[in-house]
C-alpha cells in the first residue's frame, strides 16, 4: 500500500522564502518513495511524501517550524492510495 503524508504550513508575512528553504532542508528518518515540495500564495508551503507502508504505520514526518517562521500550527493529513479509479 502507498501512504501519502501531507504537511502544510503558512509563513508569517514576508517569510515564505525562509519557510520554503527551511522545509527543503529537513531530513527525514527514512527514505520516502517520493517527496515533493510546493509553494502557494499567502506564503504557504506544502510537502508531500509517499511511503510504501500500511496506513497506520509509524512514519517520519517533518517537524513544526519555529514560531518565528509560521503564522499558525502546521496542518497534517494522511491518505492511502486507491487503485482502480
Amino acid at each position: 500500500m502507498t501512504v501519502a503524508l501531507m504537511w502544510e504550513a503558512r509563513a508569517l508575512d514576508g517569510r515564505g522564502a525562509d519557510l520554503l528553504a527551511w522545509a527543503r532542508k529537513q531530513e527525514l528518518d527514512g527514505q520516502p518513495l517520493r517527496r515533493e515540495t510546493f509553494r502557494a500564495p499567502q506564503d504557504r508551503v506544502l510537502v508531500i511524501t509517499w511511503w510504501d507502508a500500511a496506513y497506520d504505520a509509524e512514519l517520519p514526518e517533518l517537524p513544526e517550524p519555529t514560531g518565528e517562521l509560521v503564522s499558525r500550527a502546521v496542518h497534517r493529513w494522511r491518505f492511502e492510495s486507491v487503485d482502480g479509479d
